[in-house]
């Protein structure tokens, strides 16, 4: 940005000194010396740049620009030569800025990364790097600053503000036992913090290093847009051409060509993408790289993992099922007492439900948690076993339920059953449906749980084609055997399972704030708060800024073809012809920017 700002300023002095020549001086050949040589320089430079560029394959409007230098110079048109120069750098220093706006919401996240901690240690609190923190260190948070490291809050009570991070508006109330962000600001109360994960571990730079990778890779689109510069080129030579021979005016070529050399209007997509990843990011949706805005914009299939994804990922007490003269209240203290020792993910949401339920829970004399199969364990002086059925019974009467559950037997006496279930997200069936209304033709469930379990929750969730039982080498198959209209394809998933299928599909999104690292490594798009809907966003912010890039390129190709027609006339004067053009630039910049809003 420097640069061409610099280069700005050289050329601004150098048309200063023409100036002073011809108007104060009275020396106009001075003033075209200086002119024709700025220009000629200039020219020499951009076609060299240029050559390099046709090396690549890389067919821009360069040479629509040098023409038009060379052609305003050769007619004794040297003002407007420098007009030409001026715009052409005045146009590179303006998409230099436009892509700074661009990129600022992403750029403020970096400058915040958490630098400082305040450690607790044996004689007091030690300020120290967040990079030393280890795991189980603990720190203090004080009123108004970064949290250092993600970490889970040990004492103390105060309202977070997770916005940079997730786009969360509205402060988060955080105490014990609530898990906080790094890069996240405390507000008005001291926090104890255990460390979860350490600084290079942290969410936030997962996030740093997400926006890295999404500001290294350029948009597909925006090199298809670059194709358009040959036609445009062709149909700009042949304007002039036919305004030079009707006319059999040289000056009338040079009148065609200088609006004609749209340099920045061709980059108006590039800063169009920018600012949508931008705008995205913000909202706590970090697309990698530009061309899978292109691949979300048009996508035309979505599938969606089950656990944790189209599901909370949490299983609760749905039912509590007795044999004759059971109290369910009484079968259920029983089962979450002889459980509350256990770490397996039934028993917590036992316990959850039994305290929920203000259920006092017993101390047990004697437990033993049989590795696989459950727990045993002395309540009020009775032996209960829970866990599957073959182990708490050996009953023939009794049969397992299709749904997951633990079984209970109190003295060798089986009680009854309780069933859980993954509660679906509210959120879920509005994302499907908003998802469809975007254009995404087909809505599939592939998960690897049971066929009838994830029929249920498809059917709660607006999803009629289910595909279940499935080994993550089968997901990936399903995405290599889609065909060709149901493609660009979107994968949704949590996961460490989910991380091979996210890089087979077209474009794979993660749910990045509980879900693995694999995931979110191998996904295209991370969602950074626990909110199925971003999925939906991400797709509204892709479709809105592929239209605006769409628009910015057309935009400035119809008005300058336009402006050729006019100025092949001879009624518009050189000078204003090359005005004319970098306020077309200018425009298009500018609509590209739009994309960066709401």
């Amino acid at each position: 940005m420097k640069t061409n700002r610099a280069k700005l300023m050289v050329l601004i002095a150098v048309a200063c000194v023409a100036a002073i020549c011809q108007w104060l001086l009275g020396q106009p050949l001075w003033a075209q010396v200086i002119n024709t040589v700025a220009g000629s320089l200039i020219a020499l430079a951009m076609l060299v740049d240029m050559i390099k560029k046709l090396r690549n394959g890389d067919y821009g409007v360069d040479l629509l620009a040098i023409t038009a230098i060379v052609a305003t110079l050769a007619v004794q048109e040297y003002w407007a030569a420098m007009v030409i120069l001026l715009m052409l750098v005045g146009g590179d220093s303006l998409e230099d800025y436009a892509n700074h706006k661009a990129h600022s919401d992403l750029q403020s996240l970096l400058d915040k990364a958490p630098q400082k901690a305040h450690l607790t240690v044996d004689n007091g609190v030690q300020d120290v790097p967040v990079d030393q923190l280890k795991v189980a260190d603990q720190v203090i948070v004080r009123p108004g600053e970064l949290i250092p490291v993600d970490g889970t809050v040990l004492t103390g009570e105060s309202t977070v503000d997770e916005a940079a991070l997730t786009g969360e508006s509205v402060p988060l109330t955080k105490r014990k036992g609530d898990q906080v962000l790094s890069g996240s600001v405390n507000g008005d109360g001291r926090l104890t913090l255990t460390v979860d994960r350490t600084a290079a571990d942290s969410q936030y730079q997962q996030l740093v290093n997400l926006i890295q990778q999404a500001e290294e890779k350029p948009a597909h689109f925006v090199r298809l847009a670059d194709r358009y510069a040959l036609p445009f080129t062709i149909i700009s030579y042949i304007i002039a051409g036919i305004a030079w021979w009707l006319s059999k005016d040289p000056v009338r070529f040079a009148q065609v060509l200088v609006v004609a050399s749209p340099c920045p209007l061709i980059l108006a997509a590039p800063i169009a993408f920018v600012s949508g990843m931008s705008r995205s990011s913000a909202d706590g949706v970090v697309i990698k790289t530009g061309d899978i805005i292109e691949k979300l914009a048009d996508a035309q299939s979505a599938a969606f993992d089950k656990t944790g994804t189209l599901t909370k990922g949490s299983l609760t007490v749905s039912k509590v099922v007795t044999e004759e003269g059971i109290s369910p209240q009484t079968l259920l203290q029983y089962a979450a007492s002889a459980e509350q020792s256990s770490g397996h993910i039934l028993a917590r949401s036992i316990v959850d439900k039994a305290k929920a339920d203000n259920l006092p829970l017993l101390d047990p004399s004697d437990m033993q948690e049989v590795t696989a199969k459950g727990v045993i364990a002395t309540i009020d002086g009775h032996e209960v076993k829970i866990g599957k059925l073959q182990f708490v019974t050996e009953s023939n009467q009794v049969s397992a339920v299709a749904k997951t559950a633990s079984y209970v037997s109190v003295d060798g006496q089986y009680w009854g059953h309780i069933e859980l279930e993954d509660e679906v997200r509210p959120e879920a069936a509005q994302t499907i449906q908003r998802l469809k209304h975007y254009g995404v033709r087909e809505i599939i469930m592939i998960t690897g749980d049971q066929l009838s379990i994830a029929q249920r929750i498809a059917q709660q969730v607006g999803i009629t084609k289910v595909f279940a039982d499935l080994l993550p080498g089968d997901k990936i198959t399903h995405f290599q055997q889609l065909p060709e209209d149901a493609r660009p394809s979107i994968m949704v998933g949590d996961g460490v399972n989910d991380a091979p299928v996210l890089k087979a599909a077209d474009v794979g999104i993660a749910m990045g704030a509980h879900g693995s690292t694999a995931a979110s490594e191998s996904a295209d798009v991370v969602i950074l708060t626990d909110n199925l809907e971003k999925v939906a966003d991400a797709v509204g912010i892709a479709e809105r800024t592929l239209r605006i890039a769409k628009q910015a390129v057309l935009i400035g190709i119809f008005v300058c073809i336009g402006l050729m027609l006019i100025c092949s006339t001879g009624f518009v004067p050189t000078i204003i012809g090359a005005l004319l053009q970098e306020v077309v630039d200018t425009v298009c910049i500018l609509w590209g920017l739009r994309a960066r809003r709401a």
